[in-house]
């Protein structure tokens, strides 16, 4: 297997990775646009925007795009993140250039008819209800909104349902002209590819695009607060943020053993005291995530009305405890569940595509598995211990509550009782 990285001169950046013993292969466009770049009165225009590529082109029909991906055994899809935008698709190996071809195609070449526009729009006003009646999907967009208010990074990849009745033909043309640009686009291909006539090709396609240079992200500034939703549900559902290192800081990887050791797994802490012990939930989980300048450590938990208390109080004694008395044994267990995921994912050629175009993405450059697997086998007991006490000592958080959750600690409650 090798990997293999090159520029058009207008910015364009290719990067493949062959793998001999495959018969297919995933390739896709990432587009380093995505929830960060919008303006107060474009929330919601990246996921539009990545809707209505597939709704027809100058050349394909909506039906047509589809049928020339399955007529072949292929996959095809999207999503928009905060900061990206990925199109990308499944095919074997004589198909590669149909699958690039047809996302040159709706990239480069979108129609957005009126009447497709307002049939999508149905579309992502389903969803945003969809997710208005999910607890657990929700309660993540209030805790994102809390602990960066009044910011892009902060507000709601959907969008509120009154911006998305508004958008227009000309709003999806102008963020396309100022953010869909060659420089900001990285083409990935892994499995059964071959790297120059894949830039051969992406050069007939992508040549030709003009560059615009890059405007850099709002910095992103964790305020952190609380918003709490009354409503009769089955369940209380509480989720927290801290704020942790952005993905370029190396300190990322503590953030991650960290997280892992308190609410990673089955054995992890919260699992065992909340779950296994108390019997206070059915889900409970933390993790870290990191943007380009910031991260955050989340935790969430779902509990009854009358154990809202009792579990919030846990959660807030197992993390300080971590900062006095996590043991080597956590945190190499921790390090191996990282290992772990890390590799089995590698066995996923759409998890290589996205890896391969999210290095490039951050270091313009793919750092060898080695290399990530050094960086975590390199946290110590004492730097994740150090690392819970700076966040216990901090105390700035967000919290998010939904349902009957009239007796859920304030926010202020919880900092205290981390710091004490």
């Amino acid at each position: 297997m090798s990997v293999d990285l090159h520029r058009l001169p207008n910015g364009f950046r290719i990067v493949t990775e062959r793998m001999p013993d495959v018969q297919s292969a995933a390739i896709g466009i990432w587009v380093m646009a995505g929830g960060r770049d919008e303006r107060a009165d474009e929330n919601g225009i990246a996921h539009f925007l990545e809707h209505m590529a597939f709704k027809g082109t100058g050349k394909r029909t909506t039906l047509q795009i589809a049928e020339a991906i399955e007529d072949v055994g292929g996959y095809i899809n999207a999503y928009t993140g905060r900061e990206m935008t990925a199109y990308y698709a499944r095919v074997l190996e004589a198909d590669v250039p149909l699958a690039l071809d047809v996302l040159a195609d709706i990239l480069l070449n979108p129609r957005f008819e009126t009447d497709e526009i307002e049939v999508e729009r149905g579309v992502i006003l389903q969803e945003i209800g969809q997710v208005l009646d999910t607890p657990d999907d929700v309660i993540f967009d209030w805790l994102q909104e809390v602990s960066y208010p009044g910011q892009a990074i902060g507000r709601t990849l959907l969008g509120p349902a009154e911006r998305v009745r508004r958008f227009s033909r000309a709003d999806l043309l102008a963020f396309i002209g100022r953010h869909y640009t060659p420089d900001r686009m990285i083409l990935s291909a892994t499995g059964a590819v071959n790297h120059d006539e894949i830039v051969r090709l992406a050069e007939g396609l992508f040549g030709g695009m003009q560059a615009a240079g890059r405007d850099g992200h709002e910095p992103a500034r964790f305020t952190g607060g609380e918003r709490r939703e009354v409503k009769p549900l089955e369940q209380a559902h509480m989720a927290l943020a801290f704020e942790c290192p952005g993905y370029r800081d190396p300190a990322i990887y503590t953030a991650q053993v960290f997280s892992t050791a308190l609410g990673g797994g089955m054995s992890s802490r919260l699992f065992q005291e909340l779950r296994e012990k108390r019997g206070l939930c059915y889900t409970v989980f933390a993790q870290a995530g990191a943007y380009a300048d910031t991260g955050t450590i989340t935790l969430y938990a779902g509990t009854g009305a009358d154990q809202i208390g009792e579990m919030a109080d846990l959660t807030m004694a197992e993390m300080a405890r971590a900062a006095q008395d996590l043991t080597p044994a956590e945190v190499a267990r921790a390090r191996v569940q990282m290992k772990a995921g890390l590799l089995m994912g590698l066995e996923s050629l759409s998890n290589r595509a996205e890896r391969l175009a999210r290095l490039v993405s951050i270091w313009d450059r793919v750092p060898g598995v080695d290399e990530t697997v050094a960086h975590i086998d390199a946290v110590t007991t004492g730097d994740v211990r150090d690392f819970a006490a700076r966040l216990a000592a901090t105390g700035r958080a967000a919290l998010a509550l939904y349902g009957p959750v009239e007796r859920a600690p304030a926010l202020e409650a919880l900092q205290g009782r981390l710091a004490a």
